[in-house]
């Protein structure tokens, strides 16, 4: 009898991890604002402002065609742009250690524009993530091979 190959083994991926760094001082601290009218047209300038902070994170070109992790995850957003909940609605169960780095990213990443159109926002977006640590947001992706 052969032996049993469904469980295969997966290495890790290579985390990259957030420069740890102090947040500027609340009064020197500019929140930019979103005049996006519903979550959809947010999600862009969302997906932007993550790529700002994240340059050297971001995937630059076309994705491989198989990737280390995807993931679906909505992102609450108050009026002045902080992060109120996270909340998975597709997990890459098999890579805790995206997970963890992907909320502790958008966790950093705050404040977020304002949305000043909806007082407050809850928008989702998919997470593409390599086995390299870097990744690429779906409202922003380059495409896939």
């Amino acid at each position: 009898m052969p032996p049993d190959t469904s469980a295969a083994t997966v290495a890790p991926a290579r985390i990259q991890p957030m420069p740890e760094s102090s947040p500027p001082p609340a009064a020197v601290q500019t929140v930019r604002t979103s005049g996006a009218s519903n979550p959809r047209a947010y999600r862009s300038d969302a997906a932007t402002h993550l790529y700002g902070l994240n340059q050297e994170r971001i995937w630059k070109g076309r994705l491989p065609p198989l990737l280390y992790a995807i993931g679906v995850l909505q992102v609450e957003v108050d009026g002045r742009g902080n992060v109120r909940n996270l909340s998975w609605m597709r997990a890459p169960k098999h890579a805790p250690e995206v997970i963890a780095e992907i909320e502790r990213t958008v966790r950093n990443a705050a404040p977020f524009p304002a949305p000043v159109r909806m007082g407050k926002v809850v928008y989702t977006d998919t997470w593409l993530w390599h086995e390299s640590g870097r990744f690429q947001l779906d409202t922003l992706t380059e495409g896939q091979d």
